[in-house]
């Protein structure tokens, strides 16, 4: 089973990254069937949808495109800029048809610099992943810069239960998706 870790910015990073990371591991020590892979739209130079056919955009927003559509589950994370998510973040849903992501599940992980910005996980992206389809867990993490260290290391032991119990709930939902696509 192949779950993409995205991380939605292409500035910065570092905290998103350090909680896919943490994520990842977590995921790892319950379950031995999945193959992860770490999508940083960073690195990538994704064009922007203007409405063109989808096999005139170069490259590499093909490529993000096909690894996004081809994965069995997700684990997005998503700096809050100006409580919002990064335009780059949704210029790749803005990409993907709206059957790709049909009962994958979805986690979500997010960082802002006031812990106001909660709800933009709440208000804007499980609105975008519930279009989709998306199995999406509800527990969703919400972190603020205090819970990193100045190397973007995550400090917060609330924090980091909170991540072990999203994957928890997150495996379960790997598994009510592969019986739902079953049917």
């Amino acid at each position: 089973m192949k779950i993409l870790l995205i991380n939605g910015t292409i500035i910065g990073g570092g905290k998103t990254n350090t909680l896919l990371h943490e994520t990842k591991t977590y995921l790892h020590q319950i379950r031995d069937d999945v193959e992860t892979e770490l999508l940083d739209l960073q690195n990538y130079s994704m064009e922007f949808v203007d409405g063109r056919p989808f096999d005139q955009y170069n490259e590499e927003t093909r490529e993000v495109i096909e690894k996004v559509t081809s994965a069995d589950g997700y684990i997005f994370a998503t700096p809050i800029f100006q409580a919002s998510i990064p335009g780059t973040f949704k210029n790749m849903f803005d990409h993907i048809h709206p059957d790709a992501l049909r009962y994958k599940p979805a986690a979500i992980v997010a960082n802002g610099g006031t812990y106001q910005h909660h709800l933009v996980a709440e208000n804007q992206l499980k609105p975008i992943l519930d279009y989709f389809r998306c199995l999406i867990v509800p527990n969703y993490v919400y972190t603020h810069t205090s819970h990193f260290s100045e190397q973007n290391e995550l400090i917060d032991e609330d924090i980091q239960n909170r991540l072990k119990e999203l994957t928890r709930v997150f495996s379960a939902y790997l598994d009510m998706g592969k019986k739902l696509k079953a049917e």
